[in-house]
């Protein structure tokens, strides 16, 4: 049986409604429970969300319903919907911006590293984001410093490049959620 060393810890992943990239949901998803996390899954609009690759995934939350004291971490979740639906999100970036002021983990993977950038929280921080013009340019506009890597970890900000780093995203996460008592 696994070790439940995050019984009692609550995740919030936040996937856009269409065009989420559904390896970057569903691996750290998977790894979280299995690690004994709670993980909810919010988007911007009620009903069932699609993946870039086919995947469907009815969210349990919608965003504008989400209490961030609730939560231990907050995972942004990329894929080509991210910029049209989350990049500048008002609710998603309050939320983002009180678990980072209270300590909390802020994780974002593939285009989604660009959500942290425009919600102030990367600023002078080493980042990581699925590279793009706009991309890159989002994380320079919040003053963080773009490091071409797969996974990126600054402080409790951790950021990936891309769905081939989900797993080792997921277990980051994990392994710095465990750091902390719940």
């Amino acid at each position: 049986m696994a070790e439940k060393r995050l019984q009692g810890t609550r995740v919030l992943m936040v996937i856009a409604p269409e065009e989420f990239r559904d390896e970057e949901l569903l691996t750290p998803q998977s790894i979280l429970s299995e690690a004994g996390a709670r993980v909810d899954v919010a988007s911007t609009r009620a009903g069932v969300a699609t993946g870039m690759l086919g995947a469907t995934v009815t969210p349990n939350l919608l965003l504008a319903d989400v209490k961030a004291q609730d939560y231990q971490a907050v995972i942004v979740v990329g894929g080509m919907g991210s910029p049209e639906y989350l990049w500048q999100e008002p609710k998603l970036h309050a939320i983002i911006q009180e678990l980072h002021k209270n300590g909390r983990v802020i994780a974002a993977i593939c285009l989604s590293g660009a959500v942290l950038a425009n919600a102030g929280v990367l600023a002078g921080k080493k980042a990581t984001v699925y590279s793009t013009p706009e991309s890159e340019q989002a994380l320079a506009d919040g003053k963080a410093e773009f490091v071409d890597q797969p996974v990126v970890q600054d402080g409790k900000v951790i950021t990936a490049n891309g769905p081939e780093a989900a797993q080792h995203f997921g277990e980051t996460i994990v392994q710095e959620l465990s750091k902390v008592k719940v």
